[in-house]
């Protein structure tokens, strides 16, 4: 289950993530979802509050070039998954 902290620190983060303008710049396209429950895989984000509930941690970043994990957030969970299959994160954030 992919349960998101934001952290304000870069050194408390597991991976610097930058938030691109288009899908096709992405290495992930992301849904958040209402419940913790619904938050399967790598694609279905649920932001939580606290470091004990999250499974990843990120620090978001201004550009690209900064970034570990380029992400674009889709409106519907169907559109959401990985778009480069071969990024060392993929089956680590859930």
């Amino acid at each position: 289950m992919a349960k998101i902290l934001e952290v304000k620190y870069e050194n408390q983060a597991q991976a610097r993530v930058c938030e691109v303008a288009y899908e096709s710049q992405a290495d992930l396209c992301w849904h958040e979802v209402a419940y913790d429950t619904q938050a399967n895989g790598d694609a279905a984000w649920f932001f939580v509050a606290y470091d004990n509930q999250a499974s990843f941690k990120i620090y978001k970043v201004k550009y690209e070039s900064q970034a570990d994990l380029k992400v674009f957030k889709v409106k519907y969970p169907e559109q959401a998954g990985w778009r480069n299959t071969s990024h060392p994160l993929k089956g680590k954030l859930g």
